[in-house]
């Protein structure tokens, strides 16, 4: 059954919507797996703040184009191709469709990945799992901010602990 031009006007603009929130897409091919089992797939990536639609890749070269990425797809998109459009935390999303595709015994397959205009290979979208997540990046940047901070108050707070010991030394001394 065909589809309409106003449904494929519909899913184009789903599509640019999704891309315009997404800062990475993940192409899989879906072959084999139940619509249970998809549905199971979306509702463990909305969790990680990522949507997986079923797309239909005429539709989303469009999508792309109207979004300013005119990426050539035809090595990722082979088959039912189905795309995981990642929220802000790149690491946390692929790591989920990873461990979900592992915990389901490979139905689903990662083809590759769309990075702002560049086609990563299936090892390159997989490495994307390996990515520290935002809460881990904003931790080491903290770390990193604070460290300098930390080390002044210790140079500061020495010699007057110095003191003290040597204080207090003598006061053992002359105690004993």
């Amino acid at each position: 059954m065909a589809i309409t031009r106003e449904k494929k006007e519909e899913l184009v603009a789903l599509y640019s919507e999704h891309i315009q929130k997404s800062s990475a897409l993940v192409f899989t091919d879906y072959r084999g797996a139940t619509v249970g089992k998809i549905n199971g797939l979306r509702d463990r990536l909305r969790a990680a703040g990522t949507t997986y639609v079923v797309t239909k890749k005429t539709l989303l070269n469009l999508a792309l184009q109207q979004n300013g990425r005119d990426l050539d797809l035809s090595n990722v998109t082979d088959g039912s191709t189905a795309v995981a459009f990642v929220g802000d935390d790149i690491g946390t999303g692929v790591k989920a469709l990873k461990d979900w595709i592992k915990a389901e015994a490979d139905i689903v397959r990662i083809t590759g990945a769309a990075l702002d205009n560049d086609v990563l290979n299936v090892t390159q979208a997989e490495s994307l799992a390996d990515l520290p997540t935002r809460e881990e990046m904003l931790a080491k940047l903290l770390a990193t901010i604070i460290a300098p901070a930390s080390q002044l108050v210790r140079t500061i707070n020495e010699p007057g602990a110095s003191l003290a010991r040597v204080v207090k030394a003598h006061a053992d001394k002359d105690a004993a």
